[in-house]
């Protein structure tokens, strides 16, 4: 065992920890690591390799995979269980996506092919040292509000942009779950993104809006006169994604017909229009989400098995709203930045009693179900901050219950909305209703209740 310290006037902040049976990779890891910032330990048994990372937690381990006494993998599930902050990644010889997917379903924050060039493997660890600083400095969040196109701040959604940053450069195919609204479209652009084929298409399929009958012909595509009105070749939607990324959103409204045709796909890289003999290869990632419980849907013969466990070998969870509530403030002014941009309207926050009506729901509708109804708020409000009165009816039946916001009452914020809705609509009463849920006449006697003159 050796360890390598910085020279003299460069603080350690950083303990990078190499294990490896092969004392050559040793030397050149030690050689290609050194740089101000980094303290690199080197270790040929990795059984002692794990008595020194007991001893000085390093930020990172580096580990070969095939080693005597103890593989990397045994090696990364010690490390994993004494400390998950640990970042372990294991190099091989003998890289495939397969063993990639399952080290890091284990735990791994990558998988290295061996040789790794020096710059990259620089370039790298750099990094993994840069997030364990941030990570350090934010007590073990290493991530900003924004990841990707995904907005979050909450200890689930870290954990799910950890998960996303170390598979996606491995997966082949992967399972987004999640309910209905929750995001599971911005995991799977997130995941093509940061795969290896970020640079191709990202094709899209919402199963559940496909007819039965032309779901093979929209994935396969087909030749002409394979059935009436195939007038022409068409390719399916794999070969338009070929070098790139297929998106089978809600996969559990697929037909069992063609989730056999869907496996076979899968496993030989090649597609058949319909109506063709011949095979076309294709080279395509392939990312499924549903809300559904598949392992239930494979119980009620709804979804086959094999294509289950297929797709599940890789299954990242999106979590609902109300599992991740520190974010709400973040998304709340999210949208609302953007509908005041959208209806060009003068809006900028929340009062103190919106925001309480918004933490007190369960959201079932998840964040899309917040998006409407930031979106209906910026076009009721009128003032900058969006009040009670502002948010849709059902969120606030209650709110009498809540304290009033400086001093105002029910009966003034009812009385802002109706001038916020006869605003936007201009006058308009009829439209002004419609806006606010409620009848024209119901309009009209609180317009007199208010002593607001009568329009349109």
């Amino acid at each position: 065992m050796k360890d390598s310290h910085l020279s003299a006037g460069h603080e350690v902040l950083v303990d990078v920890l190499a294990v490896d049976d092969c004392p050559s990779s040793l030397a050149l890891l030690d050689t290609a690591l050194a740089a101000p910032g980094i303290c690199v330990h080197t270790c040929v048994d990795p059984a002692e390799a794990f008595d020194l990372v007991e001893r000085i937690r390093p930020r990172i381990v580096i580990s070969g995979l095939v080693m005597p006494r103890m593989s990397g993998i045994e090696l990364l599930e010690k490390i994993h269980h004494f400390d998950a902050s640990i970042d372990v990644v294991i190099m091989t010889a003998h890289y495939t996506t397969e063993t990639a997917v399952d080290a890091i379903r284990k735990g791994a924050a990558d998988y290295w092919n061996k040789p790794v060039p020096v710059a990259l493997l620089r370039e790298r660890v750099q990094h993994f040292a840069a997030e364990a600083r941030l990570r350090a400095a934010a007590g073990g969040r290493p991530y900003e509000d924004r990841f990707h196109g995904i907005l979050g701040q909450s200890a689930p959604m870290w954990e799910l942009f950890g998960k996303i940053k170390r598979v996606a450069p491995h997966y082949r195919t992967a399972l987004i779950t999640g309910p209905t609204g929750s995001g599971k479209d911005l995991v799977a652009r997130a995941m093509h993104g940061l795969s290896r084929v970020a640079g191709g298409r990202f094709v899209v399929l919402n199963c559940s809006a496909v007819v039965e009958t032309l779901f093979e012909s929209e994935l396969f595509g087909h030749v002409r006169g394979s059935f009436t009105g195939a007038s022409s070749d068409k390719p399916g939607l794999f070969e338009h994604a070929h070098e790139g990324t297929l998106f089978l959103d809600e996969i559990g409204d697929m037909p069992l017909s063609t989730q056999a045709k869907l496996l076979r796909v899968l496993q030989e890289q090649e597609v058949m229009r319909v109506g063709s003999l011949t095979p076309r290869k294709v080279n395509v990632h392939v990312i499924a989400a549903t809300h559904v419980n598949l392992r239930e849907a494979v119980a009620a013969g709804r979804f086959r098995e094999d294509l289950y466990y297929r797709l599940s070998m890789l299954e990242l969870e999106v979590p609902p709203l109300a599992e991740r509530l520190d974010d709400l403030p973040l998304l709340e002014q999210f949208f609302i930045d953007k509908y005041a941009k959208q209806f060009g309207r003068d809006i900028r926050d929340l009062t103190h009693r919106a925001r309480l009506v918004l933490a007190e729901h369960d959201w079932p509708g998840n964040v899309r179900e917040l998006e409407n109804v930031i979106g209906h708020a910026c076009l009721m409000a009128a003032e900058a901050s969006i009040d009670v009165m502002d948010l849709p009816k059902y969120l606030w039946e209650h709110a009498e219950e809540l304290p009033p916001e400086h001093g105002s009452s029910l009966e003034e914020q009812e009385a802002r909305s109706i001038r916020g809705a006869l605003s936007v609509s201009k006058g308009n009463q009829s439209q002004a209703a419609r806006m606010l849920g409620i009848g024209r006449d119901a309009l009209r006697y609180k317009m007199k209740k208010h002593g607001m003159a009568a329009g349109r």
